[in-house]
């Protein structure tokens, strides 16, 4: 039993559809995340069907704002805060919007800023 791992490139303004066109197929969101690069950030939607994984994969620079994928998978909420409260990640229409109040940081988004030692 060995599924396919896939890794899809998107436009952000074609994130709605594409998660939309995976929910109809059957496919369950698995993880989201993002990584901070030294213009913006790559984010990364991970979606499983049975054994198969596809991730989407956004590059956006860092004042672009997405929109939140929380309508169609509702446990994504906690995902789009984790990536606006600790990197700065621009996303609206976040279904429960903990607006900067999820984690206790002592330093508000502390990986916004690049890493500038590689």
């Amino acid at each position: 039993m060995k599924g396919k791992n896939e890794i899809k490139v998107i436009w952000p303004e074609n994130l709605m559809q594409s998660v939309l066109e995976l929910k109809h197929k059957g496919y369950r969101l698995v993880q989201m995340c993002a990584t901070r690069l030294s213009d913006g950030f790559e984010l990364s939607y991970t979606f499983a069907l049975e054994y198969d994984t596809l991730v989407l994969r956004l590059i956006i620079e860092t004042e672009t704002e997405i929109s939140s994928i929380s309508t169609v998978y509702a446990p994504a909420f906690l995902y789009e805060n984790e990536m606006k409260d600790l990197f700065g990640v621009k996303i609206k229409l976040i279904t429960i919007d903990y607006d900067g109040s999820l984690y206790r940081v002592a330093e508000k988004t502390p990986f916004k800023e690049a890493n500038n030692n590689g």
